[in-house]
C-alpha cells in the first residue's frame, strides 16, 4: 500500500507514522507537513506544505496513494475560539479529503476525531469533531476513528498536560473503552485500511479490537 499521512509531527500522527514505516504491507509513506521531519526512512517521502486549505502546490502527494491517515489536529485549549479551531479540525480536513478523492478516487479517507464528539453535544470541541464527522462522511465516506486516551510518541506541539499525564495514561491499559497505545491506533488504521473500510464511526474498544486482529492477538 501508498499511504499519505497528515499530523506527523503529532503525538498521535508520529505513533502513526512509525506503524506504517514498520508495516511490510506499506510500501510507501508520504507526510504532508508544516516543517521537516527528524526522521528518515527509505520509505518515507515528505512533502513540505504551509497552506492545509489549497493543495494544488502538492498534487503529486495525492496522486495513486490507496489510503489517507489524517492525523492533524488541535486541542480546543490551543486555539483563540471556535473559528480557529474550526478551520483547523473541519476545514483542513475536508479540503484534504477532496484533494484525495481528485487525486486517488478509490483511496479510503480515515479521520482521527475523539471519544465524545457529537453533533448536538454541549461542549464546542465535541460538536465541531461530530459535524466534521458527518460532513467528511457524506463527502468520502469516510472512517472516523475515536480514541480516548492516546499513549503515543512525545510531541512538541502537544499541550502541557497531555506530557505530564501520559505516564497515568498507562494506569488506564486495561479498560477497552478509555485507552490506546498510539501503535496500535496506527495498526488498526492499516487495517482498516487494507480492508477498504468506509463510512464508519470507531470507538476506542473497536480500535482495540482492530489492533489485536492486526497483531494476531485474537
Amino acid at each position: 500500500m501508498k499511504i499519505l499521512i497528515f499530523g506527523a509531527t503529532g503525538s498521535a500522527g508520529g505513533s502513526v507514522l512509525r506503524a506504517c514505516l514498520a508495516s511490510p504491507a506499506v510500501a510507501e509513506v508520504r507526510a504532508v507537513v508544516r516543517r521537516p521531519l527528524s526522521l528518515d526512512d527509505p520509505k518515507l517521502r515528505v512533502f513540505v506544505h504551509g497552506d492545509f486549505l489549497d493543495y494544488s502546490k502538492i498534487v503529486d502527494a495525492f496522486a495513486g496513494v490507496d489510503a489517507c491517515l489524517f492525523c492533524l489536529g488541535i486541542s480546543a485549549t490551543q486555539v483563540s475560539g471556535e473559528v480557529e479551531y474550526r478551520r483547523i479540525t473541519h476545514d483542513f480536513a475536508l479540503a484534504a479529503a477532496r484533494a484525495l478523492r481528485a487525486g486517488s478516487p478509490e483511496a479510503t479517507f480515515h479521520f482521527i476525531s475523539g471519544q465524545g464528539s457529537k453533533v448536538e453535544s454541549r461542549f464546542m470541541w465535541a460538536r465541531v469533531k461530530g459535524e466534521t464527522e458527518k460532513d467528511l462522511i457524506a463527502e468520502v465516506a469516510a472512517v472516523c476513528w475515536r480514541p480516548a486516551a492516546i499513549d503515543g510518541v512525545p510531541s512538541r506541539s502537544e499541550p502541557k498536560m497531555f506530557k505530564i499525564l501520559r505516564p497515568l495514561f498507562r494506569l488506564l491499559s486495561p479498560f477497552r473503552n478509555l485507552y490506546i497505545r498510539g501503535e496500535d491506533l496506527g495498526r488498526a488504521m492499516l487495517l482498516a485500511a487494507r480492508e477498504s473500510m468506509r463510512g464508519r464511526i470507531l470507538e476506542n474498544r473497536d480500535i482495540r479490537d482492530l489492533a489485536d486482529r492486526a497483531e494476531g492477538r485474537v
